[in-house]
């Protein structure tokens, strides 16, 4: 059950979660603690796009800095954030058929009638 006075807490870290971007530095930092550099050259992001996400995963409180010298190095800070992404990547590899894409690809823009003439699309039927 969510605390209801966790909820502005709770939202900040799903919506800290919910950027692929994130998603990816997450994945780099779950081998271990990394500088911005290594990040940058392990997900072909910019420098200024990689610190921007992480200043924004350090204000939710999933991962911690320390400088060393003039670089800085980032890490996971909070055990249940691995916990989490392995929880949803579970749940997500088990609601997608074999052989079909799990991301948006998988939608189709088509249009079909509806019952009383209006269109939808099949991402609408969800």
């Amino acid at each position: 059950m969510i605390d209801p006075e966790l909820i502005p807490l709770v939202a900040q870290r799903f919506k800290a979660l919910g950027e692929p971007a994130r998603l990816t530095l997450l994945a780099a930092l779950q081998q271990g603690e990394r500088s911005v550099s290594e990040l940058v050259e392990l997900t072909g992001r910019t420098q200024p796009n990689v610190s921007q996400h992480l200043k924004e995963m350090v204000r939710a409180g999933l991962v911690e800095a320390r400088r060393e010298g003039a670089r800085i190095f980032y890490r996971i800070c909070d055990p249940y954030v691995n916990r989490i992404c392995d929880a949803v990547c579970r749940s997500v590899r088990g609601s997608v058929p074999p052989g079909r894409p799990a991301g948006p690809e998988r939608r189709s823009a088509r249009r079909r009638p509806r019952p009383g003439g209006t269109a939808a699309t099949e991402a609408d039927r969800g």
